[in-house]
């Protein structure tokens, strides 16, 4: 039975080629899928992907422990603030920051956050901030992930509405970019203690006030509940859980 009709430079499958392929296509897919599984079960490739500001101020300044302990893992990282569609992507692990609930998810919780405010000890100086109320002499540096400057006003300082919508803002998708102009002196920038351990560590950034907010979000290493998490990805996953509690 012809399953092709040659044509001018090209080959055109006959009616019955395309049924018979219709019909083997999804026993040939089980078998490709099968066969990649078995393949998968025993490599030592991980993909993680994790928020960038994260991933620059956490992960990469521990990442040299994971491949000491680890030195078979290959690891595979992906910095994005997308969330993870783990029935879509070849992600093993992610890194999330959220309440920690989801239906599809097993969810491990590395770190609750707070909402602490960081400068520059110039910048501090410059300004004379010694109390709360300092702050309406400054430039509010507001991130997407925190926006929590009023309420923490609120909570520490007697500024009102009126003194506090005068205060200059200016507004970052990436905490990252925020902390980065805080340590150039360009304003207060409210972050997670979590992303400022290195600039405090050196000096750049100093914490003005004592004040903080518990939030009820935080950092969770994330895979899909459904899905049987590799070796390796366990591995991982274990480690960073093991170097969150230290």
């Amino acid at each position: 039975m012809p399953l092709f009709i040659r044509q001018v430079r090209q080959v055109q499958p006959t009616a019955e080629a395309t049924g018979y392929w219709q019909r083997v296509q999804p026993a040939l897919a089980q078998i490709a899928d099968a066969s990649n599984k078995l393949r998968d079960s025993r490599s030592m490739a991980v993909s993680l992907s994790m928020p960038p500001s994260y991933a620059a101020k956490w992960f990469t300044r521990r990442m040299a422990r994971l491949l000491a302990r680890h030195p078979q893992i290959e690891l595979h990282l992906k910095a994005s603030a997308i969330a993870v569609d783990f029935e879509r992507e070849s992600i093993d692990l992610a890194i999330r920051y959220f309440d920690g609930r989801s239906p599809n998810l097993d969810a491990t919780l590395l770190f609750k956050d707070e909402a602490r405010v960081y400068c520059s000890p110039g910048y501090a100086e410059a300004l004379r901030l010694s109390v709360p109320e300092d702050l309406g002499r400054a430039t509010w540096l507001v991130t997407t992930i925190q926006p929590l400057w009023q309420q923490w006003l609120k909570a520490f300082s007697r500024l009102d509405d009126t003194q506090m919508a005068a205060i200059p803002r200016i507004h970052f998708d990436q905490a990252l970019m925020a902390i980065e102009a805080a340590k150039l002196g360009q304003g207060v920038v409210m972050t997670s203690p979590l992303l400022t351990e290195g600039e405090l560590a050196d000096d750049t950034l100093m914490e003005p006030f004592e004040g903080y907010l518990p939030l009820a979000d935080g950092y969770y290493v994330v895979h899909h509940s459904k899905l049987a998490l590799r070796p390796a990805g366990r591995l991982v996953k274990q480690w960073l859980i093991d170097e969150a509690h230290k």
